[in-house]
């Protein structure tokens, strides 16, 4: 069973409450719930996992191998800062589609720069919660697996 990890990066466990003219109203529960629905779905497994650390998502990244075919990361403002996340997915052989709710290359000009994008097999971003849907149709289709 082809199986996918959706990784959340800082303050997304804050959805919902945080700046919702933003990021919207949903809650990071409630996208975890709408995944697990849609992996059910398509009958693939999804697991969701969220951390504000820079290390454990690293972690999460490294212990896919072997594990998950494929990651879904919106890794929040890391996106833009993180060196160790670029090399973490650089590391392993495990397909890796970048998330953002909104529309970071109409936000901020620091957000436009993304160390993920250059290791990441495509970008999703402006969507909001129904991003994860389509980076996760995204992300079988890349697989090969049919829905």
């Amino acid at each position: 069973m082809t199986s996918l990890l959706i990784l959340n990066g800082p303050n997304l466990n804050l959805l919902g409450t945080r700046q919702p003219e933003v990021y919207g109203k949903t809650t990071l529960a409630e996208i975890e719930a709408m995944c697990a629905a849609k992996a059910k779905d398509c009958g693939c497994s999804v697991t969701c996992l969220q951390s504000n650390c820079e290390g454990e998502l690293v972690n999460a990244i490294q212990a896919t191998r072997g594990t998950h075919d494929g990651i879904i990361l919106n890794a929040g403002a890391y996106t833009h800062t993180s060196v160790a996340l670029l090399d973490a997915i650089a590391s392993i052989d495990v397909p890796v589609i970048e998330l953002h709710l909104s529309n970071i290359h109409a936000r901020e000009e620091f957000r436009h720069k993304s160390y993920i994008a250059p290791v990441a097999v495509g970008q999703i971003c402006g969507f909001g919660p129904d991003g994860y849907s389509l980076a996760m149709d995204a992300m079988l289709s890349h697989l090969g697996h049919a829905t």
